[in-house]
């Protein structure tokens, strides 16, 4: 019997054992097609929605309970001129051409446990909701992504969250009546700044005719509704032949994701993935209260990780995802951790 020779290819970090057809390391051929591969397809422009919420995942009512998201993303798109401005500015930040930028508008709104009681708990966080637009750049430098935001808003009544949860839950979900917004958070404008780099690339290996790699990122967020940074990583599944699929598109807090993607070369296409990030939480308004006036707090944890893992499929140019997600206690009084869902349904156009 002849005996199988078995080929082992090493060039620097990247490790090939040719007879199961398995890759190991950080190819530098998949870091220089994806600039091509981005702007290959004449469909540049990317509409995106996204709902999360807990009744999707844990099958819950309370802490975060729902987030919608509406998100319009241009490939390869021609930049105004303060862009070109916070390009100069940001040393970690540089236009070209695989540069994109993104329009959001979005709420999010978050509850107590007990929805239905008409007084306050002091142990349980505020009620409140947030509604917001932000402007995001993200653009590949080398073999890293920078991704820059900007989000203004408001929080309190004038952010809706009363209204849109009461329309649901009587209309849509047959939910309990929400009893408790008289205590929800005040009327207060909202600013963030976010920044976040993430190697899409560090490690990646081929396993038969899919493609795996891991993308481990830090970012950092200031505002007065939110400061924290956060480091972690995620892991990817999908065919050889359309690898360039990014995580699906959240709501902030979130693991990122630019949502962008290519159309499959033979219409079907699909993705798994996993992933878990760490927070470091300096200020979260929708637990410590108002920045400029009284109003209901608790004490919040300064520490937060998020579990993940979801799969997304595409037929053609269109791309829906499923996300599950563990989110860890967020104070000190809150009795068990968080399972929310997120749902993502994007066209490419």
């Amino acid at each position: 019997m002849q005996k199988q020779r078995i080929l082992v290819i090493v060039n620097t970090a990247w490790l090939c054992v040719v007879p199961f057809n398995i890759c190991l390391g950080a190819d530098p051929t998949i870091e220089q097609s994806i600039p091509s591969r981005v702007l290959r397809a004449p469909e540049k422009a990317i509409i995106t929605l996204v709902v999360e919420n807990d009744s999707i995942g844990g099958g819950t009512d309370e802490n975060y309970t729902s987030g919608v998201r509406l998100n319009y993303t241009k490939v390869g798109a021609d930049f105004p001129d303060i862009a070109h401005k916070i390009d100069r500015l940001i040393p970690t930040f540089a236009i070209n051409e695989t540069s994109s930028i993104y329009y959001s508008f979005g709420q999010s709104i978050f509850a107590p446990k007990d929805i239905t009681s008409k007084s306050l708990n002091i142990n349980d966080r505020p009620w409140g909701a947030f509604l917001y637009g932000s402007l995001g750049m993200v653009t590949l430098t080398d073999n890293h992504t920078d991704e820059i935001e900007a989000t203004i808003g408001v929080i309190g009544p004038a952010a809706l969250g009363e209204q849109t949860q009461k329309f649901i839950h009587k209309n849509i979900t047959d939910s309990p009546t929400p009893q408790g917004w008289r205590y929800q958070l005040k009327n207060e404008p909202g600013l963030m700044l976010a920044w976040q780099r993430a190697w899409p690339s560090a490690l990646n290996g081929r396993i038969a005719n899919n493609f795996w790699s891991l993308k481990p990122y830090v970012g950092l967020t200031l505002g007065n509704l939110r400061t924290y940074s956060d480091v972690g990583f995620s892991i990817s599944l999908n065919p050889y032949d359309s690898q360039w699929q990014d995580m699906p598109l959240r709501v902030s807090p979130a693991m990122p994701g630019t949502g962008i993607y290519e159309i499959p070369p033979n219409k079907w296409s699909w993705s798994l993935f996993s992933g878990l990030e760490m927070r470091a939480v300096a200020r979260d308004i929708f637990l410590d209260g108002n920045s400029f006036t009284e109003s209901h707090s608790v004490e919040k944890n300064n520490i937060v990780a998020d579990v993940n893992a979801g799969a997304a499929l595409t037929y053609n140019n269109i791309r829906i995802s499923y996300t599950l997600v563990y989110r860890t206690k967020e104070f000190e009084s809150q009795e068990r951790p968080a399972i929310f869902g997120a749902l993502s349904f994007a066209v490419r156009f």
